[in-house]
Protein backbone atom coordinates (compact mmCIF):
# COMPACT_ATOMS: atom_id res chain seq x y z
CA UNK A 1 0.00 0.00 0.00
CA UNK A 2 1.02 3.20 -0.78
CA UNK A 3 1.81 5.60 2.19
CA UNK A 4 -1.37 7.62 1.58
CA UNK A 5 -3.50 4.72 2.04
CA UNK A 6 -2.54 4.37 5.64
CA UNK A 7 -3.48 8.61 6.17
CA UNK A 8 -5.96 10.40 7.94
CA UNK A 9 -5.86 14.54 7.36
CA UNK A 10 -6.61 17.02 9.63
CA UNK A 11 -7.20 20.06 6.97
CA UNK A 12 -6.64 23.62 7.96
CA UNK A 13 -6.85 27.14 6.56
CA UNK A 14 -4.17 29.03 7.86
CA UNK A 15 -5.11 32.73 7.09
CA UNK A 16 -8.47 32.16 9.24
CA UNK A 17 -7.25 29.56 11.53
CA UNK A 18 -4.26 31.79 12.55
CA UNK A 19 -6.54 34.74 12.64
CA UNK A 20 -4.47 36.75 9.84
CA UNK A 21 -6.01 39.68 7.76
CA UNK A 22 -8.31 39.83 5.09
CA UNK A 23 -5.93 41.56 2.46
CA UNK A 24 -2.09 41.39 2.25
CA UNK A 25 0.05 43.38 4.12
CA UNK A 26 1.60 46.07 1.94
CA UNK A 27 5.05 44.89 1.02
CA UNK A 28 7.15 47.18 3.17
CA UNK A 29 5.31 45.51 6.30
CA UNK A 30 7.33 42.82 7.90
CA UNK A 31 5.94 39.59 8.54
CA UNK A 32 4.33 38.03 10.95
CA UNK A 33 5.17 34.40 12.13
CA UNK A 34 1.65 33.04 12.08
CA UNK A 35 2.36 29.12 11.18
CA UNK A 36 4.16 29.12 14.64
CA UNK A 37 0.47 28.96 16.16
CA UNK A 38 0.15 25.92 14.56
CA UNK A 39 3.08 24.47 16.78
CA UNK A 40 1.02 23.62 19.72
CA UNK A 41 -2.10 22.41 17.24
CA UNK A 42 0.00 19.34 16.11
CA UNK A 43 0.12 17.02 19.31
CA UNK A 44 -4.07 18.10 19.05
CA UNK A 45 -3.81 15.86 15.64
CA UNK A 46 -1.94 12.72 17.16
CA UNK A 47 -4.25 12.40 19.98
CA UNK A 48 -6.83 13.11 17.44
CA UNK A 49 -6.10 10.02 15.49
CA UNK A 50 -4.89 11.92 12.52
CA UNK A 51 -1.10 11.54 11.67
CA UNK A 52 -1.52 14.36 8.23
CA UNK A 53 -1.87 17.93 8.32
CA UNK A 54 -3.72 19.29 5.02
CA UNK A 55 -2.81 22.91 4.93
CA UNK A 56 -5.09 25.13 2.90
CA UNK A 57 -3.06 28.24 0.73
CA UNK A 58 0.34 29.55 2.29
CA UNK A 59 1.81 31.41 -0.72
CA UNK A 60 1.68 35.37 -0.57
CA UNK A 61 -1.75 36.30 -1.73
CA UNK A 62 -4.11 39.22 -2.39
CA UNK A 63 -6.86 38.21 -0.28
CA UNK A 64 -7.91 34.85 0.73
CA UNK A 65 -5.04 32.63 -0.37
CA UNK A 66 -6.72 31.57 -3.68
CA UNK A 67 -5.44 34.66 -5.88
CA UNK A 68 -1.33 33.79 -5.22
CA UNK A 69 0.87 35.96 -6.72
CA UNK A 70 4.06 34.15 -5.96
CA UNK A 71 4.41 30.28 -4.98
CA UNK A 72 7.75 30.53 -4.20
CA UNK A 73 6.70 32.91 -1.26
CA UNK A 74 4.71 32.12 2.18
CA UNK A 75 2.46 34.88 2.36
CA UNK A 76 3.72 37.76 4.81
CA UNK A 77 1.03 37.11 7.03
CA UNK A 78 1.61 33.51 7.84
CA UNK A 79 5.83 34.22 8.10
CA UNK A 80 8.41 33.54 5.87
CA UNK A 81 10.05 30.35 4.20
CA UNK A 82 11.94 29.38 7.77
CA UNK A 83 8.54 29.45 9.83
CA UNK A 84 7.06 26.94 7.32
CA UNK A 85 10.22 24.65 7.20
CA UNK A 86 9.98 24.61 11.17
CA UNK A 87 6.19 23.52 10.89
CA UNK A 88 7.33 20.31 8.84
CA UNK A 89 10.37 19.91 10.99
CA UNK A 90 7.71 19.95 13.87
CA UNK A 91 5.01 17.96 12.24
CA UNK A 92 7.86 15.50 11.14
CA UNK A 93 9.30 14.87 14.34
CA UNK A 94 5.67 13.11 15.84
CA UNK A 95 5.29 11.56 12.51
CA UNK A 96 2.57 13.54 10.67
CA UNK A 97 3.22 14.08 6.80
CA UNK A 98 1.92 17.74 5.21
CA UNK A 99 0.41 18.34 2.18
CA UNK A 100 0.27 22.17 0.86
CA UNK A 101 -2.53 23.20 -1.45
CA UNK A 102 -1.22 24.94 -5.00
CA UNK A 103 -3.41 27.51 -7.17
CA UNK A 104 -2.53 26.43 -10.67
CA UNK A 105 -5.70 27.24 -12.11
CA UNK A 106 -5.91 30.80 -11.77
CA UNK A 107 -3.81 33.20 -10.05
CA UNK A 108 -4.03 36.51 -8.46
CA UNK A 109 -4.13 39.95 -11.00
CA UNK A 110 -0.81 41.17 -9.01
CA UNK A 111 0.68 37.81 -10.04
CA UNK A 112 4.24 39.13 -12.06
CA UNK A 113 4.59 36.93 -15.05
CA UNK A 114 0.38 37.79 -16.14
CA UNK A 115 1.12 39.02 -19.30
CA UNK A 116 2.99 35.93 -20.41
CA UNK A 117 1.07 33.29 -18.43
CA UNK A 118 -2.43 34.34 -18.64
CA UNK A 119 -5.17 32.86 -20.78
CA UNK A 120 -7.55 35.20 -22.73
CA UNK A 121 -10.98 35.12 -24.63
CA UNK A 122 -11.35 35.18 -28.13
CA UNK A 123 -11.55 39.28 -28.09
CA UNK A 124 -8.48 39.64 -26.18
CA UNK A 125 -9.52 40.21 -22.74
CA UNK A 126 -8.37 37.77 -19.84
CA UNK A 127 -9.95 35.00 -18.86
CA UNK A 128 -10.83 34.47 -15.04
CA UNK A 129 -12.55 32.14 -12.97
CA UNK A 130 -16.01 31.28 -12.06
CA UNK A 131 -16.56 34.70 -13.11
CA UNK A 132 -14.35 36.08 -10.22
CA UNK A 133 -12.71 39.36 -12.11
CA UNK A 134 -9.86 39.13 -9.27
CA UNK A 135 -8.99 35.78 -10.45
CA UNK A 136 -7.32 35.09 -13.66
CA UNK A 137 -6.99 31.71 -15.75
CA UNK A 138 -3.88 30.77 -16.49
CA UNK A 139 -3.15 29.27 -20.15
CA UNK A 140 -2.59 26.08 -19.78
CA UNK A 141 -1.85 25.56 -23.33
CA UNK A 142 1.72 27.36 -22.99
CA UNK A 143 4.88 25.11 -22.46
CA UNK A 144 6.18 27.55 -19.81
CA UNK A 145 2.66 27.13 -17.27
CA UNK A 146 3.54 23.64 -17.62
CA UNK A 147 7.36 24.42 -16.67
CA UNK A 148 6.43 27.46 -13.67
CA UNK A 149 3.78 24.49 -12.12
CA UNK A 150 6.13 22.21 -12.65
CA UNK A 151 8.90 24.29 -10.86
CA UNK A 152 6.85 25.13 -7.98
CA UNK A 153 5.84 21.50 -7.50
CA UNK A 154 9.39 19.98 -6.83
CA UNK A 155 10.59 23.33 -5.26
CA UNK A 156 8.52 22.63 -1.95
CA UNK A 157 8.76 19.01 -2.44
CA UNK A 158 12.81 19.12 -1.91
CA UNK A 159 11.96 20.85 0.95
CA UNK A 160 9.93 18.32 2.58
CA UNK A 161 6.35 18.11 2.06
CA UNK A 162 4.56 14.72 1.40
CA UNK A 163 2.06 16.19 -1.73
CA UNK A 164 -0.23 18.56 -3.01
CA UNK A 165 -3.76 19.25 -2.88
CA UNK A 166 -4.07 20.79 -6.46
CA UNK A 167 -7.45 23.35 -6.47
CA UNK A 168 -9.74 23.50 -9.13
CA UNK A 169 -7.78 20.39 -10.80
CA UNK A 170 -11.49 19.90 -12.57
CA UNK A 171 -10.99 23.12 -14.50
CA UNK A 172 -7.69 22.28 -16.05
CA UNK A 173 -7.22 20.07 -19.25
CA UNK A 174 -6.39 16.80 -18.51
CA UNK A 175 -2.90 16.82 -20.62
CA UNK A 176 -1.56 19.60 -18.79
CA UNK A 177 -1.47 17.08 -15.35
CA UNK A 178 -0.41 14.81 -17.09
CA UNK A 179 2.60 16.43 -18.20
CA UNK A 180 3.38 17.94 -14.99
CA UNK A 181 2.76 14.94 -12.79
CA UNK A 182 5.04 12.69 -15.33
CA UNK A 183 7.43 15.25 -14.59
CA UNK A 184 7.27 15.66 -10.94
CA UNK A 185 7.42 11.87 -10.16
CA UNK A 186 10.57 11.51 -12.10
CA UNK A 187 12.16 13.46 -8.91
CA UNK A 188 9.42 12.82 -6.19
CA UNK A 189 7.93 9.10 -6.92
CA UNK A 190 6.40 8.47 -3.50
CA UNK A 191 4.45 12.38 -3.38
CA UNK A 192 0.45 12.12 -3.57
CA UNK A 193 -1.19 14.55 -5.60
CA UNK A 194 -5.04 14.83 -5.06
CA UNK A 195 -7.21 16.89 -6.77
CA UNK A 196 -10.37 19.07 -5.87
CA UNK A 197 -12.60 17.46 -8.47
CA UNK A 198 -15.93 18.66 -7.76
CA UNK A 199 -17.85 16.67 -10.91
CA UNK A 200 -17.25 15.09 -13.80
CA UNK A 201 -15.55 12.03 -14.87
CA UNK A 202 -13.39 11.04 -11.48
CA UNK A 203 -11.65 8.54 -12.89
CA UNK A 204 -10.03 10.07 -16.06
CA UNK A 205 -8.10 12.78 -13.60
CA UNK A 206 -6.34 9.55 -12.15
CA UNK A 207 -5.66 7.40 -15.67
CA UNK A 208 -5.30 10.87 -18.22
CA UNK A 209 -4.29 12.99 -15.92
CA UNK A 210 -1.68 10.98 -13.68
CA UNK A 211 -3.46 12.49 -10.22
CA UNK A 212 -3.29 10.13 -8.01
CA UNK A 213 -7.12 10.57 -6.32
CA UNK A 214 -9.98 13.15 -6.25
CA UNK A 215 -11.81 14.78 -3.68
CA UNK A 216 -15.17 12.21 -3.76
CA UNK A 217 -17.97 15.32 -3.49
CA UNK A 218 -20.60 12.39 -5.09
CA UNK A 219 -20.10 10.88 -1.57
CA UNK A 220 -20.03 13.55 0.68
CA UNK A 221 -23.11 15.07 -0.88
CA UNK A 222 -25.00 11.57 -0.63
CA UNK A 223 -24.04 11.11 3.40
CA UNK A 224 -25.81 14.50 4.44
CA UNK A 225 -28.66 14.35 1.83
CA UNK A 226 -29.61 11.08 2.70
CA UNK A 227 -29.63 11.87 6.29
CA UNK A 228 -31.44 14.29 5.81
CA UNK A 229 -33.87 13.01 3.99
CA UNK A 230 -34.06 10.00 5.60
CA UNK A 231 -33.73 8.42 1.95
CA UNK A 232 -30.79 5.65 2.49
CA UNK A 233 -31.63 4.35 -0.83
CA UNK A 234 -29.52 7.70 -2.13
CA UNK A 235 -26.47 6.66 -0.11
CA UNK A 236 -26.75 2.90 -0.88
CA UNK A 237 -26.54 3.95 -4.90
CA UNK A 238 -23.58 6.12 -4.20
CA UNK A 239 -21.56 3.36 -2.25
CA UNK A 240 -22.28 1.57 -5.29
CA UNK A 241 -20.62 4.31 -7.73
CA UNK A 242 -17.85 4.48 -4.47
CA UNK A 243 -17.06 1.26 -5.21
CA UNK A 244 -16.44 1.29 -8.82
CA UNK A 245 -13.47 4.39 -8.12
CA UNK A 246 -12.10 2.46 -5.79
CA UNK A 247 -11.48 -0.06 -8.42
CA UNK A 248 -9.21 2.48 -10.30
CA UNK A 249 -7.52 4.74 -7.07
CA UNK A 250 -8.31 5.50 -3.76
CA UNK A 251 -10.60 8.85 -3.29
CA UNK A 252 -9.98 11.64 -0.98
CA UNK A 253 -13.28 11.55 1.54
CA UNK A 254 -14.45 13.57 3.87
CA UNK A 255 -17.79 15.43 5.21
CA UNK A 256 -16.20 18.62 5.55
CA UNK A 257 -14.03 20.79 4.41
CA UNK A 258 -13.07 24.94 3.68
CA UNK A 259 -15.85 25.26 0.40
CA UNK A 260 -19.00 23.76 2.33
CA UNK A 261 -21.16 24.60 4.65
CA UNK A 262 -20.15 22.83 8.07
CA UNK A 263 -22.07 19.54 8.43
CA UNK A 264 -23.46 20.25 12.85
CA UNK A 265 -25.27 22.97 10.39
CA UNK A 266 -25.98 21.39 7.17
CA UNK A 267 -27.55 18.29 9.01
CA UNK A 268 -31.52 18.82 10.08
CA UNK A 269 -30.58 16.56 13.17
CA UNK A 270 -27.47 16.93 14.76
CA UNK A 271 -27.74 13.04 16.13
CA UNK A 272 -26.56 12.27 12.45
CA UNK A 273 -23.23 13.60 12.73
CA UNK A 274 -22.01 10.35 14.73
CA UNK A 275 -24.09 8.68 11.44
CA UNK A 276 -21.90 10.82 8.82
CA UNK A 277 -18.81 10.11 10.34
CA UNK A 278 -19.91 6.29 10.68
CA UNK A 279 -19.49 5.96 6.99
CA UNK A 280 -16.96 8.60 6.57
CA UNK A 281 -14.87 6.01 8.64
CA UNK A 282 -15.88 2.56 7.43
CA UNK A 283 -15.69 3.32 3.23
CA UNK A 284 -12.64 3.22 1.46
CA UNK A 285 -10.79 6.25 0.71
CA UNK A 286 -8.26 8.62 2.37
CA UNK A 287 -10.19 10.76 4.77
CA UNK A 288 -9.84 14.08 6.08
CA UNK A 289 -10.95 16.43 9.14
CA UNK A 290 -12.14 19.51 8.39
CA UNK A 291 -10.69 21.58 11.83
CA UNK A 292 -13.19 22.25 13.64
CA UNK A 293 -15.86 19.17 12.62
CA UNK A 294 -14.44 17.23 15.45
CA UNK A 295 -15.77 19.40 17.64
CA UNK A 296 -19.32 19.98 15.87
CA UNK A 297 -18.44 23.30 14.89
CA UNK A 298 -20.96 25.20 13.39
CA UNK A 299 -21.06 27.44 10.40
CA UNK A 300 -22.87 28.35 6.91
CA UNK A 301 -21.53 29.08 4.10
CA UNK A 302 -22.59 32.24 2.02
CA UNK A 303 -22.37 33.01 -1.35
CA UNK A 304 -21.35 37.00 -0.91
CA UNK A 305 -18.11 38.91 -0.07
CA UNK A 306 -17.09 37.28 3.21
CA UNK A 307 -19.31 34.81 2.68
CA UNK A 308 -16.53 32.25 4.19
CA UNK A 309 -16.18 33.14 7.40
CA UNK A 310 -18.30 31.18 9.48
CA UNK A 311 -16.74 28.00 8.25
CA UNK A 312 -13.27 29.78 8.55
CA UNK A 313 -12.86 31.04 12.02
CA UNK A 314 -10.24 31.36 13.98
CA UNK A 315 -8.88 28.96 16.30
CA UNK A 316 -7.53 29.81 19.87
CA UNK A 317 -3.93 30.26 20.61
CA UNK A 318 -4.23 26.42 22.48
CA UNK A 319 -6.19 23.27 21.88
CA UNK A 320 -7.06 23.94 25.65
CA UNK A 321 -8.70 26.65 25.23
CA UNK A 322 -11.60 25.16 23.16
CA UNK A 323 -15.02 25.37 24.24
CA UNK A 324 -15.93 22.47 26.15
CA UNK A 325 -19.77 21.69 24.21
CA UNK A 326 -17.96 19.70 21.28
CA UNK A 327 -16.07 16.82 23.82
CA UNK A 328 -18.36 14.20 23.59
CA UNK A 329 -18.44 14.49 19.29
CA UNK A 330 -14.59 14.87 19.87
CA UNK A 331 -14.05 12.06 21.90
CA UNK A 332 -16.25 9.78 19.13
CA UNK A 333 -13.55 10.98 16.44
CA UNK A 334 -10.94 9.84 18.67
CA UNK A 335 -12.49 6.02 19.01
CA UNK A 336 -13.65 5.76 15.19
CA UNK A 337 -10.24 7.25 13.73
CA UNK A 338 -8.63 4.36 16.33
CA UNK A 339 -10.88 1.96 14.77
CA UNK A 340 -9.72 3.17 11.77
CA UNK A 341 -6.14 3.13 12.04
CA UNK A 342 -6.21 -0.68 13.59
CA UNK A 343 -7.95 -1.48 10.11
CA UNK A 344 -5.83 0.34 7.73
CA UNK A 345 -7.19 -2.38 4.87
CA UNK A 346 -10.72 -0.41 5.33
CA UNK A 347 -9.03 2.18 2.68
CA UNK A 348 -9.15 -0.14 -0.39
CA UNK A 349 -12.62 -1.61 1.24
CA UNK A 350 -15.48 -1.99 -1.03
CA UNK A 351 -18.81 -1.77 0.47
CA UNK A 352 -21.86 -4.27 0.17
CA UNK A 353 -25.12 -3.13 1.03
CA UNK A 354 -27.26 -6.38 2.86
CA UNK A 355 -30.46 -4.55 3.95
CA UNK A 356 -32.37 -1.37 3.24
CA UNK A 357 -34.76 0.60 3.63
CA UNK A 358 -35.50 4.53 3.84
CA UNK A 359 -34.36 4.74 7.58
CA UNK A 360 -32.17 1.83 7.83
CA UNK A 361 -28.50 0.65 6.03
CA UNK A 362 -26.91 -2.44 6.93
CA UNK A 363 -23.53 -2.98 4.73
CA UNK A 364 -20.11 -4.85 4.96
CA UNK A 365 -16.74 -3.33 4.21
CA UNK A 366 -14.77 -5.94 2.95
CA UNK A 367 -11.02 -6.13 1.07
CA UNK A 368 -9.25 -9.40 0.78
CA UNK A 369 -10.19 -11.42 3.85
CA UNK A 370 -10.58 -8.29 6.14
CA UNK A 371 -14.48 -7.60 7.15
CA UNK A 372 -16.82 -4.95 9.01
CA UNK A 373 -20.72 -5.03 9.40
CA UNK A 374 -22.42 -1.33 9.65
CA UNK A 375 -25.73 -0.89 10.72
CA UNK A 376 -27.16 2.51 10.75
CA UNK A 377 -30.83 3.86 11.92
CA UNK A 378 -32.69 6.95 11.52
CA UNK A 379 -36.12 6.05 12.84
CA UNK A 380 -37.08 7.57 15.81
CA UNK A 381 -38.15 3.79 17.51
CA UNK A 382 -36.12 1.13 18.01
CA UNK A 383 -35.39 -1.20 14.98
CA UNK A 384 -33.53 -4.80 14.34
CA UNK A 385 -31.59 -5.49 11.57
CA UNK A 386 -30.34 -8.73 10.23
CA UNK A 387 -26.38 -8.85 9.80
CA UNK A 388 -24.43 -11.37 7.66
CA UNK A 389 -23.82 -14.66 8.39
CA UNK A 390 -20.50 -14.68 10.46
CA UNK A 391 -19.76 -14.63 14.27
CA UNK A 392 -19.44 -10.73 14.85
CA UNK A 393 -18.59 -9.01 18.41
CA UNK A 394 -18.96 -5.73 18.67
CA UNK A 395 -16.76 -2.79 17.63
CA UNK A 396 -18.67 0.36 18.66
CA UNK A 397 -21.71 1.61 18.39
CA UNK A 398 -25.19 2.63 20.56
CA UNK A 399 -26.63 -0.53 20.24
CA UNK A 400 -26.42 -3.89 21.11
CA UNK A 401 -25.71 -6.92 19.66
CA UNK A 402 -27.18 -10.64 19.42
CA UNK A 403 -26.02 -13.73 17.78
CA UNK A 404 -27.62 -12.66 14.24
CA UNK A 405 -28.85 -9.25 14.08
CA UNK A 406 -28.38 -5.97 15.89
CA UNK A 407 -30.71 -4.44 18.09
CA UNK A 408 -30.83 -0.32 17.92
CA UNK A 409 -32.11 2.52 19.31
CA UNK A 410 -34.18 4.96 17.87
CA UNK A 411 -31.04 6.73 15.71
CA UNK A 412 -28.42 4.12 16.03
CA UNK A 413 -25.78 2.32 14.87
CA UNK A 414 -23.42 -0.16 15.40
CA UNK A 415 -19.76 -1.55 13.81
CA UNK A 416 -19.40 -5.13 14.13
CA UNK A 417 -16.00 -6.83 13.85
CA UNK A 418 -15.55 -10.66 12.94
CA UNK A 419 -14.57 -12.74 16.24
CA UNK A 420 -11.27 -13.80 16.33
Amino acid sequence: MHWSEHSIWWHVHPLSFTGAEREALPPTAPSIPRLARLTPWLDYLVDLGCNGLALGPVFASETHGYDTVDHFRIDSRLGKEADLLHLLEQAHARGVRVLLDGVFHHVGRGFPALPELAAHEPDGRARVFEGHEHLVALNHASPQVADYVTRVLIHWLDRGIAGWRLDAAYAVPLPFWRTVTSRVRDRHPDAWLTGEVIHGDYTGYVTEGGLDSVTQYELWKAIWSSLNDHNFHELAWALTRHNSLLNTFTPQTFIGNHDVTRLASRLDDTRHLEHALVVLLTTGGVPSIYAGDEQAFRGIKEEREGGDDEIRPPFPAHPTDLAPYGEDHHRLHQHLIGLRRRNPWLARAHTTVTALTNETLTYTATHADHHLAITLSLADHPTRAALPATNWQLAAGTGTLTTTEAELPPHGWLICTPRD
